[in-house]
């Protein structure tokens, strides 16, 4: 019987961008090099044991692992900097959770919090706001305390518990006030993958909210949560190999990186869909029919071939456009008139 190690070493071989073992058959990855703009890998360290010689086998395919929870406050210093030491000494960032920056911020303890996560080797800050509700002043001073210290924040969108979710129009203001902090990406909460942020009370993605969030936002300005294998390989075949994921679990980091590459994992035989069909009236999912086989299209020929008055074509138009299924643009021959495009995953 082959030990657990050894299959991580046979599949890290498979994936590994210059290896000899199948290397004509493996995908290459667009962003190979760290660090990385996308295509992360967020992982979480809940105080699993690996040894090194396997965490040097996937420490390629890791960009940041998330020292979650409490420990920050309850491990000495000493143990927290070797920790650290360790994961760079892989070329691997350590970032903080949001838990333990709730917590200093409410003790009002934030910039000695700052200081001495710097001087234990963190490279980023993780906020959010799920115990807590900031301010656009405060998120603007916690920013500049953290670059300030030489660090990097990471802004977290969303509520941990199922019962106080935001609205997709709550979670895209959060995002709009991330961005303006200067934050190019956007952790999306999940926490444990069920009733909470994109996912429903099964697991499954809610791709209507998917959709609202990625019609405003490219899915390059989000880093999904997804702590289940089945939400990681719905959100890559959904988005492609350099779709951003958080809260891996260490188990999973090959067969995240397997996918990336075009090696499909277990989990992705259990991925039966895309998207869902739309919500709404006949006449919104009879109208995105039309536009899905006849993209791109103007609303003038919408109404003909649909024989529908223009006030319910505009009217489903604007709620496939919600469920951001739907892109409208100016046309490129008359600006007056409006032409409608079904949203694809062809985002890079």
């Amino acid at each position: 019987m082959q030990k657990r190690g050894t299959n991580v070493k046979i599949y890290a071989k498979l994936t590994q961008g210059d290896s000899e073992l199948l290397d004509d058959l493996v995908k290459s990855r667009v962003d190979s090099k760290k660090p990385r703009k996308d295509g992360l890998t967020y992982v979480s360290d809940r105080l699993q044991s690996i040894d090194n010689e396997n965490f040097e086998l996937i420490a390629p395919f890791i960009d940041v692992v998330k020292i979650d929870g409490a420990l920050p406050l309850l491990a000495s210093q000493g143990s927290l900097m070797k920790k650290i030491k360790f994961y760079h000494s892989f070329n691997v960032r350590a970032s903080t959770g949001s838990t333990v920056t709730e917590f200093a911020i409410l003790q009002n303890a934030f910039d000695r919090f700052v200081s001495e996560a710097a001087k234990e080797g963190f490279d980023i800050i993780e906020v959010g706001e799920n115990m807590i509700d900031l301010n656009p002043e405060q998120k603007q001073k916690i920013t500049e305390t953290v670059t300030s210290a030489g660090l990097d924040f990471q802004w977290k969108v969303g509520k941990r518990d199922p019962r106080h979710q935001l609205s997709v129009e709550e979670t895209l203001v959060k995002v709009e006030e991330a961005m303006k902090l200067g934050s190019s990406k956007v952790v999306l909460e999940a926490n444990q993958g069920f009733s909470v942020g994109i996912y429903d009370e099964k697991g499954f993605v809610n791709w209507s909210s998917v959709g609202a969030l990625t019609n405003k936002y490219p899915p390059s300005n989000f880093i999904f949560e997804a702590p289940l294998g089945s939400q990681q390989s719905a959100l890559m075949a959904e988005f492609g190999e350099r779709v951003n994921l958080a809260e891996i679990g260490i188990d999973d980091v090959v067969s995240v990186e397997s996918q990336r590459r075009g090696i499909l994992s277990k989990a992705s035989f259990g991925v039966s869909y895309l998207r869902k069909d739309p919500d709404g009236g006949p006449a919104a999912k009879f109208i995105y029919y039309i536009i899905k086989t006849k993209s791109p299209i103007e609303q003038g020929e919408l109404i003909r071939l649909t024989r529908l008055p223009r006030r319910t074509v505009q009217s489903a138009v604007d709620d496939l456009k919600r469920q951001g299924l739907v892109i409208e643009r100016s046309s490129l021959d008359d600006t007056r008139k409006k032409v409608y495009h079904l949203v694809h995953s062809d985002w890079l």
